[in-house]
């Protein structure tokens, strides 16, 4: 089995560069409205300290160490820096996931969070959950820049 997992976050963080640079107005990546909790920023600082961690720490032994607080709390970071952090994220998941072997994708996830489960198994739910905060960032970036 070709591991693909690879090419699919690659193309994920590729549209998360894309959703930050298609702002016309910076100010917007920080704001929420109505209803949302989260802005842009917020949440994008979310996928990059949670892809940090759960590929290139957990699997790629980066050593990146997560402040998951600091993701929901800092606010006004250039968006120059956010897209650097996304650049730097697309080579460390890349890095992290091109060698990676159908027996490691076979084995255990190193850290358990919703039981013991394959590294395939946790990639996949990643995955969807980064699909998930793609999908918010895009419509509140519509409506923000109507």
């Amino acid at each position: 089995m070709e591991n693909y997992f690879a090419e699919l976050y690659e193309r994920e963080l590729l549209k998360l560069r894309d959703e930050i640079n298609n702002f016309k107005d910076d100010n917007n990546i920080w704001r929420a409205t109505d209803g949302v909790t989260n802005s842009v920023g917020t949440l994008t600082l979310h996928l990059i300290g949670n892809l940090s961690f759960t590929i290139g720490a957990k699997i790629g032994n980066t050593g990146y160490v997560r402040d998951r607080e600091r993701e929901f709390s800092a606010t006004g970071i250039p968006r120059a820096e956010l897209l650097a952090d996304i650049e730097n994220l697309i080579e460390t998941v890349k890095t992290s996931l091109s060698g990676v072997t159908q027996q490691q994708l076979d084995a255990n996830y190193p850290l358990e969070m919703f039981g013991q489960k394959s590294t395939a198994w946790y990639l996949t739910f990643f995955y969807g959950h980064f699909s998930y905060h793609i999908g918010q960032i895009n419509y509140l970036r519509r409506i923000l820049e109507a």
